[in-house]
């Protein structure tokens, strides 16, 4: 748990295919203080993403540059890719008081719970396995090896729900999407953080009779 003036880090994983980045895009519209941190990746753009929008897309060689020189806060290789978080941007971040999204693995989770000790960490899982095999199939980017290994990596990535602090579980997208939103507003309405927010008022009340 951080203090009560500076942003909330809310680290969010999921198996490919559980609907994770879906969710998130309809969130973060909805919410002027919550932001998605820009992970850096050497993988290709997909069809219509833009480079500092979605990643910062960047070369090998760069990739190892900024990891040597300690610029990530996490990185992981997933599907012979690299991946990292900017640890000056998240810090940035929540020291100007807005709340930040980590959309990374559990591997990259791990890393930052040492950084970064109370940060709030959400699970996303399909309601079984049957049903992400259907969303990873009806995508239709992949071809069947790809889906054998995703399905796989899927495995893997759900043992390790047992690690974070919630587990929301995407039947339904609305109510995923529900869940999430109140993870977010209960996280907010921690004591230090809302006594922060309204220390003013507070104060007045206990200073009154």
């Amino acid at each position: 748990m951080s203090d009560g003036n500076s942003g909330i880090l809310f680290v969010v994983s999921a198996p490919s295919g559980a609907g994770k980045t879906s969710l998130l895009r309809a969130l973060l519209p909805e919410d002027d203080n919550l932001v998605l941190s820009v992970s850096h990746t050497t993988r290709p753009p997909r069809p219509g993403e833009e480079d500092g929008v979605h990643y910062h897309f960047v070369s090998v060689e760069e990739f190892m540059r900024l990891a040597g020189e300690g610029a990530f806060l996490e990185q992981a290789e997933v599907f012979g890719n690299y991946y990292g978080t900017s640890e000056a941007g998240v810090r940035d971040q929540l020291a100007s008081g807005r709340d930040v999204v980590l959309e990374i693995d559990w591997q990259g989770a791990r890393q930052v719970r040492k950084a970064f000790p109370g940060a709030v960490s959400i699970f996303i899982a399909p309601p079984s396995i049957e049903t992400l095999r259907e969303r990873l199939s009806g995508r239709g980017q992949d071809d069947i090896e790809v889906i054998e290994r995703r399905m796989a990596d899927a495995r893997s990535e759900l043992s390790h729900y047992p690690e974070y602090d919630y587990l929301v579980i995407n039947d339904d997208f609305e109510t995923a999407l529900q869940d999430l939103r109140c993870i977010v507003r209960a996280e907010r309405l921690r004591e230090p953080r809302s006594a922060a927010r309204h220390q003013a008022a507070l104060a007045g009340m206990l200073a009154q009779g």
